[in-house]
């Protein structure tokens, strides 16, 4: 992996793009430990209505919010973006629970 450097450091269209690479690179490892959680979660929760938690949602979007704002990233692309991940946790997590309770 190329030595980090800061945007304002960044001269050329390959330098800032090898930033985002290397972004990019950890962002999917985060996700990727995400997902043994989710998976986890899964294996402990018994019904696939567990799978949604309304509240629990709200309260997560409410902290991505908010950390979003201390980070000058708009809250809103945020929203989105997690909204989507909890959503695709949601199916993965009801077909996960609702496969092991047909087997």
């Amino acid at each position: 992996m190329t030595a980090t450097k800061s945007p304002d450091a960044c001269a050329t269209k390959d330098d800032v793009r090898a930033e985002i690479d290397r972004i990019d690179h950890a962002l999917l490892a985060l996700f990727a430990e995400r997902h043994q959680y989710v998976t986890r979660m899964a294996q402990i929760k018994t019904d696939p209505h567990e799978a949604r938690d309304p509240a629990r949602i709200e309260a997560v979007i409410a902290k991505v919010r908010d950390r979003s704002l201390a980070l000058d990233l708009d809250e809103d692309q945020a929203e989105l973006v997690w909204r989507t991940l909890i959503d695709w946790n949601i199916n993965y997590e009801k077909g996960i629970i609702a496969a092991r309770r047909r087997g």
